[in-house]
């Protein structure tokens, strides 16, 4: 909260002046807080009376550092199967680990997952936190959030990834909240800051215009979200050894308001862009559904699938679920093919990964062409048919 020492404040203005939000304004000679005050502290540093200083609420106390130590990891399991992400999230895991000299652990809440702890531990896992219980068999945030909520507060490590999944984005954020720490969601990079051991955390912001690099310094543990298929996952090692520690949690926190009937797989997920070699993209240039029509049958002579800017997506010529970018899916393919794409910012950091980058634009100037390994000036109404008919050629 943000604090005027009336006795203090001379009601010069500064501070009014340097607001970008409005959120203060000098009454009377002086100054009043808004309530649209974000805490930003640009006024505390103009402020030549030393009137105003930002105080700490409840929770939010200057944690012993020193006693939070190691690095962990969230195991989603759904449909039957530990998620993707997680393994990508052990990959940088475990350089983080390796860089701070600490255990990397990951904690694997569920009912009937026992046989998954093999595969953490190849995957870079010292430990595993099991969490296997009955209750557990349907994902419910409330129990789940308890669940890590407990773990943490108990063995207190000073850095919490989880994968920025539908899952990881509805209970992360509740514990961060009930524990007070700071979080940074939808990371594409991390690293450790030698000395200190401050997680580094850089995602898009401002509509993906910049890249920030967001430090969480003074509570731990620090905690972060991660977009799917923007860390690579090290290689398994089944000759590596580390411990399971069964963990049982009191029946109090298992319990819930909810309760889940069927948890079933809908259509969209079938739209697996995440998980294929080959994407074929459309953007505004596709001008409509019937140029979508045109790169799904390039997609499918290189055994691939489509995937769309938001433009195309906003415009209604295909859903949500094959967007890539910012507001979409992360994908890394060996191959990316885009069509009709500016390769505006928003964009290029859901697909900057891939391998390969095709670009086939009319505009030389485009974007897009800037990150394409190769590129294609001309009409893609063109291009993408003589494409087409070129592998058809080749495969025969």
């Amino acid at each position: 909260m943000l604090r005027v020492d009336a006795e203090q404040c001379i009601g010069c203005g500064a501070c009014e002046e340097q607001c970008a939000f409005g959120a203060i304004v000098v009454k009377d000679g002086c100054a009043v807080v808004g309530d649209s005050c974000t805490l930003c502290g640009s006024c505390v540093d103009v402020c030549e009376a030393e009137a105003l200083h930002i105080e700490e609420g409840p929770g939010r106390e200057a944690a012993d550092l020193s006693a939070w130590q190691g690095i962990w990891v969230f195991a989603e399991f759904r449909h039957g199967q530990v998620a993707p992400v997680t393994y990508e999230l052990l990959g940088v895991g475990r350089r983080l680990a390796d860089q701070r000299g600490v255990p990397l652990s990951a904690v694997l809440p569920g009912s009937g997952v026992r046989g998954e702890c093999d595969a953490l531990i190849a995957a870079g896992a010292d430990t595993v936190y099991l969490v296997d219980d009955p209750a557990l068999v349907q994902y419910r945030e409330d129990v789940y959030g308890r669940v890590l909520e407990e773990l943490i507060r108990c063995y207190q490590p000073e850095v919490v990834l989880a994968g920025a999944t539908a899952i990881g984005r509805s209970v992360i954020p509740q514990v961060a909240t009930r524990l007070g720490a700071g979080l940074t969601a939808d990371c594409t990079g991390l690293d450790i800051r030698p000395g200190d051991g401050t997680l580094l955390q850089t995602r898009p912001a401002f509509g993906g215009n910049i890249m920030a690099t967001i430090e969480c310094p003074d509570t731990r543990p620090q905690m972060a979200t991660v977009r799917p298929k923007v860390m690579a996952p090290a290689e398994p090692d089944p000759d590596r050894s580390g411990e399971v520690v069964e963990v049982e949690i009191a029946p109090e926190h298992l319990s819930s308001r909810v309760e889940v009937l069927e948890t079933v797989v809908s259509e969209s997920e079938q739209v697996n862009i995440q998980e294929v070699e080959v994407l074929v993209a459309g953007g505004r240039g596709l001008e409509g559904e019937k140029g979508f029509a045109l790169i799904r049958e390039l997609a499918e002579e290189l055994g691939g699938a489509v995937a769309a800017s938001r433009a195309a997506v906003d415009a209604g010529w295909i859903s949500y679920p094959h967007q890539v970018g910012q507001t979409g899916k992360t994908v890394c393919p060996k191959l990316y093919i885009a069509c009709g794409i500016s390769g505006a910012i928003q964009h290029a950091v859901g697909m900057q990964s891939a391998e390969v980058v095709v670009a086939i634009n009319r505009d030389e100037n485009a974007p897009i062409f800037n990150i394409a390994t190769y590129g294609l000036v001309g009409d893609l109404f063109e291009v993408v048919p003589l494409l087409a008919r070129k592998i058809q050629e080749m495969k025969k």
